[in-house]
């Protein structure tokens, strides 16, 4: 007699199988999203709540104090930049959370610093806060660079500085208005709150599966880079290298200066100051900010993905010439004016860290990592704001931040939207037939990739 059960048939029994590793591993993924743009947004607890305070009328060496002590942390984090390039892209994977923890400990022990040391001393405190905190963020992108999924979880971990940043100032505000914290106590006490957070976040992050075999034939495998393959690359695409470098310091010019002084910016366009209003505006760019970015996982060929990046990168800042053109005429309101701007300049920049420098490793036939790039673009994007903010530090520019950011936002719109086209008609020349060869791999089916 006949059992009327039957077992399921090999194939279907081999498919659930295949099918468990892919699903654990996007659980996996999705946390370690959760967990990247966690550490990254707690981290701005410890470097962007001083901004928040005004420090009204106080000077040091005929300065105002607030552009100082930017300009103090800016050098730091510059520095950061600078080390991170050497640093972050030889970094091994078992030394990353023991980085990230002490790199946070150092620098809220440099906002205790801060809070107890006289006026005079208090710059050097913010030097030495900025110093650890600008490898951060290359120490959480190294877990997830090389993966088909990187666009999504860089613009996850992008979405953190985006919305934190309007946040913890939200937070520092609220201690001195409400609380009744010390101006100078501020920062330190902001760090302490979210200080337990971070090394939960941390310790989630520890445990990201390492890109597999699919990830690593889709683009490239990613190692510790020597001094001498760092050079090569940068010999090989000096030119495309150079331009996008270029557009990125830009846009780190107009991010910052939107960033570290949104306090004053409101206040010139007469909105009186509310914890609240940096957080909404900033979570309005980061969701529109984030699914743009996001969506480049569905596009499989790099070179593709290279143009429409650009492409979409040139619109964003046809959006901020637009923006700053409303602004000046009353055509939009303060904070539709604040939207629109950091849109523009967030789409860009955002793509930076996501699409264009993990494509471009991707598609070139040298080894590298996503941190080289990154910390190359950002040492120089950091030093070009330094050089920005001391300038505008020496001109005549009384009791108006407005009219200097709106001029920026215009000049850098035009110069960007040119800058990238050419780039896009140098990586094209350059990537030609690696391009043809591409097509016509994918020609076979759509999973196979270059």
């Amino acid at each position: 007699m006949r059992s009327t059960c039957s077992a399921p048939s090999p194939s279907k029994s081999n498919r659930k199988a295949n099918l468990l590793p892919t699903v654990q591993r996007s659980k996996h993924l999705w946390l370690t999203a959760i967990a990247a743009f966690c550490v990254y947004f707690c981290m701005y607890a410890f470097r962007k709540p001083f901004t928040a305070a005004s420090y009204e009328g106080m000077q040091l060496s005929g300065f105002d104090l607030k552009i100082i002590l930017v300009i103090a942390q800016l050098a730091g984090y510059m520095l950061s930049k600078f080390i991170g390039i050497k640093v972050v892209s030889e970094l091994k994977p078992a030394s990353r959370a023991i980085a990230i923890v002490t790199s946070i400990v150092i620098a809220e022990l440099a906002l205790l610093g801060f809070a107890l040391v006289p006026v005079t001393i208090k710059p050097l405190m913010l030097f030495i806060n900025g110093l650890p905190l600008g490898m951060v963020f290359g120490f959480v992108l190294s877990y997830l660079e090389g993966r088909k999924q990187t666009e999504a979880l860089s613009a996850a971990l992008c979405a953190s500085f985006i919305i934190s940043s309007g946040v913890v100032k939200s937070v520092g505000v609220w201690l001195v208005e409400s609380c009744g914290v010390d101006e100078f106590w501020m920062p330190s006490v902001t760090g302490l709150i979210f200080f337990v957070p971070l090394l939960i976040a941390v310790w989630l992050l520890q445990r990201t599966p390492p890109p597999n075999d699919e990830d690593r034939e889709q683009r490239s495998e990613r190692a510790p880079m020597s001094a001498d393959q760092r050079w090569q690359f940068l010999r090989s695409y000096w030119l495309g290298l150079g331009l996008l470098v270029m557009v990125y310091v830009a846009l780190t010019v107009i991010r910052t200066i939107r960033d570290d002084f949104a306090v004053e910016l409101w206040r010139d366009m007469g909105v009186a100051e509310k914890p609240s209003i940096f957080a909404r505006s900033e979570t309005m760019v980061a969701l529109a900010v984030t699914s743009l970015n996001a969506a480049a996982i569905w596009v499989k060929h790099n070179l593709s993905a290279i143009r429409l990046t650009l492409g979409l990168m040139s619109v964003s800042f046809g959006l901020i010439a637009l923006s700053a053109y409303l602004q000046s005429t009353g055509a939009v309101s303060p904070f539709v004016f604040m939207v629109m701007c950091g849109i523009g300049m967030y789409v860009p920049y955002v793509a930076f860290h996501t699409t264009v420098f993990e494509r471009l490793i991707a598609i070139s036939r040298h080894p590298g990592n996503l941190g080289f790039l990154m910390y190359l673009a950002d040492a120089i994007g950091y030093l070009g704001y330094a050089v920005v903010l001391a300038t505008r530090n020496s001109l005549e520019t009384p009791g108006s931040v407005l009219p200097f950011f709106r001029t920026l936002l215009g000049v850098i719109s035009l110069g960007s939207i040119v800058a990238l086209m050419v780039a896009l008609m140098y990586f094209h020349h350059t990537w030609k037939k690696d391009h043809d060869g591409e097509a016509d791999e994918n020609s076979a089916g759509p999973e196979t990739v270059t």
